[in-house]
């Protein structure tokens, strides 16, 4: 994400509630606090001074506690609240500039809300909410239908595009919410606490099913919530508030290695580490590794000089193939056979990004030190189950 295109931009946001608002902005000015200013003022800062970027097809993720700020940011980036300065630009065009019929367009089409209130309208089946912003948009029916069984189809309510959104429970009512976000098709979907009213198990299938659906569409998403666990675990980049500013903004592992002051550092020791660390953080370089090309012979003088009783395999261009053992190693060579058949093909593989947590249930069963593999196949590092379980301490 590093080099990812901008797609939205937020510039020196503020937002105020009150009828004194210059004296309350020449008191920010001055560096008064939030209290300092209602005092003074009886003016009601929710958001000081709040800058950041969004890039193109990362989670960002903006979390604090209750009064932080983050819910009012999220309302300020689609103008349902009014900023009372600052500038928001969206693939480069100033939102605050838009006429209102623009307006409600660029909330149709380009910034898709998904409310924690799931906002569904219960006289509607799943079908007709999944198609609702289509159907506004005057788009004929059979398009639009068409259009929302393929999205009902890739949130698992497949079957369910019939029933009433009463018959629903909160998780599936939720993925019509997010189904219908996505059937507009929008440049950026904003997602306020969407998962904060479900029970724990169903907001941990949702947050995987927000995964899922953003490796496969590839789409912006501007996520608030208050949970730091579900913070780490969804976001690219996180963006921590407090008082309606912004403390330290960056990724899980630059929080936790290098916190800006006591308050992220608090927040970061109440989250589940297993959320913060991944992959890539805890591998190693393999030290017996041979090609498909080598023969039995081969793989067994790399096991015997690394002490290890098995070798992982890879192609030409790098690509992880899968395990081979000292046992079947020593067969083929027995047998006079290419190592190819003997090779262990579905050995366990897992991102560089994969969060520990989502590991430990592989590396509980596994025989051998898990792959890590780039979205090209190729080897970067294994992770044995030592180096899981010591992450944790």
């Amino acid at each position: 994400m590093e080099n990812g295109e901008v797609i939205l931009k937020v510039e020196n946001l503020v937002k105020l509630y009150g009828l004194n608002k210059q004296s309350a902005r020449e008191l920010l000015k001055k560096g008064a606090d939030k209290k300092e200013v209602l005092r003074q003022t009886g003016v009601t800062v929710a958001v000081n001074n709040v800058s950041f970027d969004v890039k193109k097809g990362e989670i960002f993720v903006l979390i604090g506690l209750s009064g932080s700020g983050k819910s009012t940011v999220i309302r300020c980036v689609n103008m349902l609240q009014q900023p009372t300065s600052g500038k928001i630009t969206f693939e480069n065009q100033n939102i605050g500039s838009l006429s209102k019929s623009e307006l409600i367009d660029f909330r149709r089409t380009k910034a898709s809300m998904v409310f924690q209130n799931f906002g569904l309208m219960s006289h509607r089946n799943v079908l007709s909410n999944v198609a609702y912003g289509l159907e506004v948009r005057g788009v004929k029916k059979e398009e639009r239908e068409k259009k929302a069984m393929e999205i009902i189809a890739m949130v698992g309510l497949d079957g369910w595009e019939n029933k009433s959104i009463l018959s629903l429970s909160g998780g599936m009512r939720q993925r019509v919410g997010i189904a219908r976000a996505l059937t507009n098709d929008p440049g950026m979907l904003l997602m306020d606490e969407p998962f904060s009213a479900l029970d724990p198990l169903v907001r941990r299938d949702m947050q995987f099913e927000l995964l899922s659906i953003q490796r496969k569409m590839n789409k912006t998403i501007l996520f608030i919530t208050h949970d730091i666990d579900e913070a780490f675990k969804l976001g690219d980049r996180i963006a921590i508030m407090r008082d309606g500013m912004i403390i330290q903004n960056g990724t899980a592992e630059e929080m936790a290695s290098n916190p800006a002051d006591d308050y992220v550092r608090d927040f970061i020791d109440s989250a589940d580490k297993s959320h913060v660390l991944c992959a890539k953080n805890i591998m190693i370089t393999p030290t017996s590794l041979i090609h498909t090309r080598d023969g039995a012979g081969n793989a067994l003088n790399a096991m015997k000089k690394t002490g290890f009783s098995s070798t992982y395999v890879i192609d030409e261009k790098m690509r992880f193939v899968g395990v081979l053992t000292l046992e079947d190693a020593m067969k083929a060579r027995a047998e006079n056979l290419p190592i190819d058949s003997f090779i262990i093909k579905d050995a366990d593989r897992v991102a560089p990004d994969a969060v520990v947590a989502d590991i430990m249930p592989l590396a509980a069963h596994t025989r051998f030190p898990i792959a890590v593999v780039d979205e090209e196949g190729r080897l970067k590092g294994i992770v044995s189950k030592a180096a899981v379980l010591s992450s944790l301490s």
